[in-house]
């Protein structure tokens, strides 16, 4: 599928969507490139590359920008079927904000934990200064990440966890004494070539890693074109020749003519509004 074949999402994703903050889009990644994807990752891993590097002290590596570093995860920039669904669930009014490349290595059996333990459960949700800065009743769904998973999916593996329908609550989870995960948590079921979509306001947690064998996933995170970028400035992409206009307001070509002059405030957003009116007559869901 391709930009130009791409249909409208599915309203029963929308609404599952809305329901429960995530959805679990199947076999939306072709195997060809997630075992690319998956070389390009270790290969960025196993370098001494220290800028944009993301690295903690439990093990976990990875890096923010990732589709300046490597070619092979520009594709996800404009990935038609999760484009659809974003600009259905938020506005043509998007770009990329994060590209983030994360690995989780296994936890060895009876090694001491850093990482989910009932002092450091882990469960959050994402952009927590707008919740700090505008009070957790008035931060809307301003964003919604992609999760692609690289290696092998079995429920020990510490895929993303989430409680279904938190992203409606005004309050935080409640993590019982003793324990790491709240009452509803679970592990979506995923399969390799499967995609996860989940929004800012969702509660979720990386899972624990038993599996013997490390985690590789890809995180790109769309918000509206007014929120800051996550990662670094990577200006050097939209110099590139062979970029869709799609792409280039995706990578955040900001509101100006095509001689440079400044256009009104929102033009940088024709792209993808003229390809969703193209798509479907269906105007994009105002978020809730």
């Amino acid at each position: 599928m391709t930009l130009d074949t791409a249909s409208r999402p599915d309203p029963d994703i929308l609404d599952a969507f809305e329901r429960d903050g995530y959805v679990v889009l199947r076999d939306a990644v072709a195997p060809e490139w997630r075992e690319e994807a998956a070389a390009a990752a270790r290969r960025l891993l196993a370098s001494d590359r220290v800028l944009g590097r993301d690295r903690s002290v439990d093990g976990k590596d990875g890096f923010r920008g990732i589709v300046a570093m490597d070619d092979t995860f520009l594709p996800l920039v404009a990935h038609p079927t999760v484009l659809a669904v974003v600009v259905a669930l938020l506005s043509p009014n998007v770009y990329l904000m994060s590209s983030n490349l994360i690995y989780l290595p296994s936890i060895p059996p009876g090694a001491p934990r850093t990482i989910r333990v009932p002092e450091r459960h882990g469960w959050h949700r994402d952009m927590s200064t707008a919740t700090r800065d505008l009070g957790v009743e008035s931060v809307r769904r301003m964003s919604i990440k992609a999760a692609y998973y690289l290696s092998d999916l079995t429920p020990d593996a510490g895929v993303t966890m989430v409680v279904p329908g938190s992203h409606t609550d005004t309050g935080p989870v409640t993590v019982p004494s003793g324990a790491i995960d709240p009452p509803g948590a679970i592990t979506p079921d995923l399969g390799p070539y499967d995609v996860m979509l989940f929004e800012n306001r969702l509660w979720h947690a990386g899972g624990l890693n038993t599996s013997g064998r490390h985690r590789l996933a890809v995180m790109m995170q769309y918000g509206y074109r007014w929120l800051a970028a996550v990662d670094d400035p990577a200006p050097e992409l939209l110099e590139r020749e062979g970029l869709s206009d799609i792409e280039r307001q995706l990578l955040g070509q900001p509101d100006r003519h095509r001689d440079g002059s400044i256009a009104h405030e929102g033009a940088g957003a024709a792209p993808l509004r003229t390809w969703w009116e193209h798509l479907t007559p269906q105007p994009a869901r105002l978020p809730g």
